[in-house]
This record gives structure tokens, C-alpha cells and sequence, in this order.
């Protein structure tokens, strides 16, 4: 069944890093906002290379973002895919990245886990010109990683 990406990306014209996940989970679909589901460690990570609280809300996770110059998108715009596994995604159709590049002065791209990052390579770098980097997953999926292995990785967001 054809899923579509129901909301927007996170940015301002302050922002200078975009992080492109694939496609937002079940949970994040049914909350309505990215890193829903609760083992999700984004939300965590985020927070431990900024040393403040892990947001709870939308408002305090959009706020954690834009006050460090972080756009939030996905590479996915409409997919079908079974529940939230990278691994089901099939008749990908991207997002237009080039909306959030036109409107602010972003000098880093990452990707949040190898899926992201290839199907940015594969389909959106063509368009944007625009290298990415790629982080490891921040998916409770990838167990290999611990929290404190990903904020070390992840810290190159704050350089």
C-alpha cells in the first residue's frame, strides 16, 4: 500500500545542517512528527551532543533543532512499505530537498543510517550537486550501536 510523507519538514533560514532520515515510522506517522517511537535514540542523541533534556513535545523537539541550526527532513516522499522496516521500502518516490536548500544556507548534509544516505545518493545528489554524510542509524534496530557510541559519532553535527 502506497504510504505518503504527511509532514513538513523542520527548518528556518537560520538552519546549516540538514539530517535526512528515509521515511518516518508508524509510530511517527500516528504522532505526526519525526523519531516517534519511543526507542528511537534520535531525540536522544540530539540532546546529548547539545548536554540539555531530551525533548518530550513537538514544540520542545523543533525548538532543540532550529536553535542549533538543524533542518530535519526525509529522502522518502511516498513509498510502500510494511510497517516501518528500511528494509520494505519499495516504489520510492523522493522528497525535493532542493525546498529547503533554496531558503537557507545549509553546508552539511547527513543521512540518519546507510538506507537514507544511499537513496539520497542514488536519486537526490544528482539534482542537488550536494555531497551527504552518512551516520550510523539511530534506529533501536541498529543495537550494534549504543547511545553513548552514536553521540560520539553524531558530535560532528556540532563542529
Amino acid at each position: 500500500m502506497l504510504q505518503t510523507h504527511t509532514f513538513k519538514p523542520v527548518f528556518d533560514k537560520n538552519s546549516k545542517l540538514l539530517v535526512l532520515g528515509t521515511f518516518p515510522s508508524v509510530k511517527s506517522r500516528e504522532n505526526n512528527f519525526y523519531y516517534g517511537h519511543p526507542q528511537n535514540r534520535f531525540w536522544n542523541v540530539i540532546a546529548g551532543i547539545y548536554q540539555c533534556e531530551t525533548p518530550q513535545s513537538v514544540k520542545e523537539k523543533t525548538e532543540l533543532l532550529l536553535s542549533n541550526g538543524i533542518a530535519l527532513w526525509d529522502v522518502i516522499q511516498k513509498c510502500e512499505i510494511v510497517g516501518s522496516a528500511d528494509s520494505n521500502l519499495k516504489n520510492i518516490v523522493t522528497n525535493d530537498i532542493n525546498i529547503i536548500l533554496s531558503q537557507c544556507d545549509i553546508n552539511r548534509i547527513y543521512a540518519n543510517g546507510r538506507v537514507a544516505g544511499n537513496i539520497y545518493k542514488k536519486y537526490i545528489e544528482p539534482t542537488t550537486g550536494r555531497e551527504i554524510t552518512i551516520l550510523p542509524s539511530t534506529s533501536s534496530a541498529n543495537a550494534s550501536w549504543s547511545l553513548c557510541r552514536l553521540i560520539d559519532i553524531w558530535c560532528c553535527l556540532a563542529e
